[in-house]
Order: C-alpha cells, then sequence, then structure tokens
C-alpha cells in the first residue's frame, strides 16, 4: 500500500497485487494483471496489458491498444474531459510520451492525485505536449531521474542523423537505425518530414504501428515495409527495433552500419555493451531537469517516484525542495530491450 507517511487522509490510491488501485472508483491503473476495470497510460506493453474486461484510454490511443490488447472493450475519452467511476471524477491529460498517452487526475472532493504515466516536456510533432496539473499528490515515473540526463535539441539530433546517414550512403554501406517501434520510430520519421523529403524503409512491426498514426492524422516521412526482395545497399535509411540487431532482417542489406536511438545512448558504456558504434541521444522520457520542473508545476505537497532513479529523485526532492517524496515500487520498467 501507498504510504501513509505524513499524510493526514486515506490514500486515493492503493498498492494491491494487480498494481496501482483506486477503491473509491473501483478501477486499476495501468494494472499488471487483469481487473474489472483499467485506466490505461498508454499502450506500451509494461503499462496495457490483456485480459480486464473494461479499459478506459485518451482518445487518439484507442486504436494502438486495440492492436497491442485485442479484442476487448476500449472506451477513449478526449484529453481533459471528465467522467465519473464511484465517487471519483477522471480525466486524461496529454503526457507527451507517445500517440494517445495520458496522464490520469482523479479528484474524489478531498484530494486531487495525477499518476503522470511516462511523459516528457519536449516537443514531438506525433503526440500533443505535455500538460502541467496542479494536484496535492503526484505520482511520476523517474527512467532517467539523474542530472547526467539532459536531452540536446532534436534539431541537434537531427543534424547528426542526416550527416551519420550520407557519411554510410558514400561509403556504400545501409544505414539501419534500431529504435523503438511505437512511439520513437515515428517520432524520428515526423522529425525528418519536417526537415527534407528523404524516405525510408521500415520493419514490419513499425509498418504496422505507421498505419495507426497516419489514421490520427500524423505527417510521417515516406516510408515503405522492408520487403524480402530487396537486397543490397540501400540509400533509404532502415528503421527496426532493437532485437532485430545480428537477425536475417538486416543481412539482405549487407554491408550495413548500425546506430540506435535512445536516451540511454547518453552513456558510452550502454553503446559499447550495446556493440553500437552511433547513438543518437533522442528520448520519449523526461529528463533530470523536466522531472524537477514538472514536480514544481504540479504544486503537489506529496510525491511518490516510480520505475528508475527513484532514490535520488525522492532524496533530492526531500532534501532540496522541501517536498514529502518516496520511492513506490512497480512494475513498470523496460519493454524489451533498450526501448527509452
Amino acid at each position: 500500500m501507498v504510504s501513509k507517511k505524513r499524510r493526514h487522509r486515506d490514500p486515493l490510491i492503493i498498492r494491491t497485487p494487480e498494481g496501482l488501485y483506486c477503491p473509491k472508483a473501483r478501477a486499476h491503473i495501468d494494472p499488471w494483471r487483469p481487473v474489472d476495470c483499467a485506466l490505461i497510460t498508454h499502450a506500451h506493453a509494461d503499462h496495457a496489458r490483456a485480459g480486464s474486461k473494461h479499459y478506459h484510454c485518451a482518445r487518439g490511443g484507442e486504436g494502438l491498444l486495440a492492436k497491442r490488447l485485442g479484442d476487448h472493450i476500449i472506451e477513449p475519452h478526449s484529453y481533459g474531459e471528465p467522467f465519473s467511476l464511484g465517487d471519483v471524477q477522471i480525466s486524461f491529460h496529454p503526457a507527451g510520451h507517445v500517440l494517445g498517452s495520458a496522464q490520469i487526475r482523479l479528484d474524489d472532493g478531498e484530494s486531487v492525485w495525477v499518476i503522470t504515466g511516462d511523459y516528457k516536456r519536449d516537443l514531438d510533432p506525433t503526440c500533443q505536449p505535455f500538460e502541467p496539473i496542479p494536484c496535492d499528490v503526484l505520482i511520476t515515473e523517474a527512467t532517467f531521474a539523474l542530472p547526467i540526463y539532459r536531452w540536446p535539441s532534436m534539431d541537434q539530433v537531427m543534424d547528426q542523423l542526416f550527416g551519420w546517414w550520407d557519411h554510410h550512403i558514400r561509403n556504400q554501406r545501409t544505414p539501419v537505425l534500431l529504435c523503438y517501434s511505437l512511439g520513437k520510430a515515428q517520432r524520428i520519421m515526423a522529425e525528418i518530414k519536417q526537415r527534407s523529403d528523404r524516405s525510408v524503409q521500415v520493419h514490419g512491426a513499425v509498418a504496422n504501428l505507421n498505419i495507426e498514426y497516419e489514421k490520427q492524422g500524423v505527417q510521417l516521412c515516406p516510408w515503405q515495409r522492408a520487403s524480402e526482395s530487396d537486397k543490397g545497399v540501400s540509400t533509404d535509411l532502415i528503421i527496426a527495433p532493437p532485437q532485430v540487431a545480428g537477425s536475417s532482417f538486416l543481412k539482405r542489406f549487407h554491408p550495413t552500419e548500425l546506430a540506435m536511438a535512445s536516451g540511454w545512448m547518453q552513456v558510452r558504456g550502454v553503446r559499447r555493451r550495446s556493440a553500437i558504434h552511433q547513438g543518437f541521444v533522442v528520448s520519449d522520457h523526461a529528463d533530470w531537469n523536466s522531472l524537477i520542473k514538472t514536480v514544481k508545476q504540479s504544486e503537489a505537497t506529496e510525491v511518490f517516484a516510480t520505475h528508475g532513479e527513484t532514490r535520488v529523485l525522492t532524496r533530492y526532492l526531500n532534501d532540496h525542495l522541501g517536498i514529502s517524496a518516496e520511492r513506490l515500487e512497480t512494475a513498470f520498467g523496460i519493454e524489451d530491450g533498450i526501448d527509452q
């Protein structure tokens, strides 16, 4: 259960074996096991698991969620539009993480709690920007909650990407960018679209999700699904999930040059361990400055930090900002490989 330290009222959200739970709404938030009613922040697999009876999500993310969950009851809600479950008024608000991602605000008339889910503060052409929400209690992610994580601008990153791309084409090697297929791949493609008329080829896992993004009006650069018939060096950038490194999928484009887009690429040791020569620092999560900014803007008197560097963040909030902050263990984490 969420600790009651320094709290004078019963908590609105508690921790159960199924995950975070709001008893007054009889609803779980991003449950880890099947439940009757699930409030979902976004469609990544560590937050959206199949088997529950009824799902609520932000409008725009239902298509992605359906691909993840299959045949389930999914009820979308427009951002900022309140609805009631039991004695609690609930609303979804932009998280800026991926298409349809949301923070969840819960208000029982006595206190307001906000669960951020995964979020970022940097602008992303594929999803609505993060919206600060005042609350009494904030449950925030802490994936990159260390002062060393401070993201460069996308202008800087894209200049580096285009330079790397051109270099390997001149040297007759196929440039391959490894990045997570939901969110990161589409963000990179939208950034390419804004700066050039270049085209890319994508792995099937990326292609299936691109379709959902384009249904929602997101403009991506020209792309096509990489075909079995494609052989030899490609002047197109190949975009694929990290799992394909060393697989037969890439052999058709031999010789190749691999790079990875991830927040973890800010740490050289991670690149070495991943056998990646080039890393582009692109994350769909908040960096250190954004985390601190978000806590301050929330005006929350209590903060719970979940998944990631929770120890460093909570110590900083307690010691330097005078905010009551605690760590909250959850099952949220990295889905499959370096996907952040």
